[in-house]
């Protein structure tokens, strides 16, 4: 089926980058080490260096051990359980990413706690501050992301409703009361191409999971403009069929179910463990919106509709990145090895 949007301006956005397993390279470009071995995760803001300091107990935990820094987990921490120092620093940077992310064009910020804590009182704790603080400062409504539909109640019923009707992100087969949820609170829905038991195996799966959860959704009364089915993108790099599966999925999901439902998903998730991810991932939302799609859940700073519908066809590297997605280029051996002659700089 041929794509339903003209130009980028009607391709939807679902800024996914205020999540709590986001992370940064201790030392690297957005790390940095004081004189005194403390730690800190830098930013710019209006052409100043600011800092996000890390927490002395935040030094104990395995993701620091492993070199890596939970940038939005330090933040949320420190806004909401910090002293007042602490607490304006870890707003700054959330309110800094909340702009960027509009600037760059979301529709609404993907907000997922589930990593900030293991214990659930203080997971729903961090949901309601973080929903509550980014409505402050927004200009957006709020998706209310996480796999606990504890913490997606706890989410919805902190929005104020200041920017317009929020987005679940998820309703899936493993958690239907969460389409109870969404008609409670009037938002709008994505929804899974998983199944009860998992994620699905090829195209027929993802059609047919989709089709079953739509079948009640529908019928509790979910309008299909309120719907953003997830096909589901896995890493190429794990298997070059992945590509095929997700395009084929989205055209017979389009095809059964007309131009009103959204399509979306997490696009960046199929570039995962490939070198130059964003031309891949540009290849990819390109023949993901050929197919049908219409949304994503994406981080809008570094993937692009407009580039994306713009993209040079007859380029080697973009030429690379289609046959790979296509299921051309079995262990992605003919894109690597460009990548390693310098041919797709």
């Amino acid at each position: 089926m041929p794509r339903v949007i003209d130009n980028p301006d009607q391709f939807i956005v679902l800024g996914e980058n205020i999540h709590a397993t986001r992370v940064v390279k201790r030392g690297g470009v957005r790390g940095h080490v004081f004189d005194d071995g403390s730690e800190a995760i830098k930013y710019r803001l209006n052409g100043e260096r600011k800092y996000v300091h890390v927490p002395e107990h935040f030094t104990r935990t395995q993701p620091y051990e492993q070199g890596m820094l939970k940038h939005f987990m330090i933040a949320i921490w420190k806004g909401l359980n910090g002293d007042a120092d602490e607490s304006a620093e870890g707003k700054a940077y959330v309110q800094y990413e909340v702009n960027r992310q509009i600037k760059a064009g979301a529709r609404y910020l993907d907000l997922n706690v589930d990593e900030s804590s293991y214990r659930l009182p203080e997971q729903k704790e961090s949901m309601e501050w973080l929903i509550k603080f980014v409505e402050s400062v927004s200009t957006v409504p709020p998706s209310v992301d996480s796999s606990n539909p504890e913490i997606i109640e706890v989410g919805l019923e902190a929005y104020g409703g200041t920017q317009g009707r929020p987005m679940l992100n998820s309703i899936a087969l493993e958690r239907p009361d969460t389409i109870d949820l969404a008609l409670k609170h009037d938002a709008r829905a994505v929804v899974m191409a998983a199944n009860e038991v998992g994620m699905p195996a090829d195209a027929s799966e993802r059609v047919e999971n989709v089709g079953r959860i739509l079948e009640v959704a529908l019928t509790k009364g979910m309008a299909k403009d309120d719907i953003f089915v997830d096909p589901l993108m896995f890493p190429i790099a794990v298997d070059s069929n992945y590509g095929n599966h997700v395009f084929e999925a989205i055209g017979r999901i389009r095809a059964d179910f007309g131009n009103e439902i959204h399509i979306a998903g997490g696009m960046s998730n199929v570039s995962f463990g490939i070198p130059k991810r964003a031309i891949v991932n540009d290849a990819f939302l390109h023949l993901a919106i050929e197919a049908g799609a219409d949304a994503g859940i994406v981080d809008p700073i570094t993937t692009s509709a407009e580039r994306a519908m713009n993209i040079d066809l007859e380029s080697k590297p973009i030429k690379l990145a289609m046959d790979l997605l296509l299921g051309n280029d079995e262990y992605a051996m003919n894109y690597i090895g460009a990548y390693r002659a310098g041919e797709l700089d």
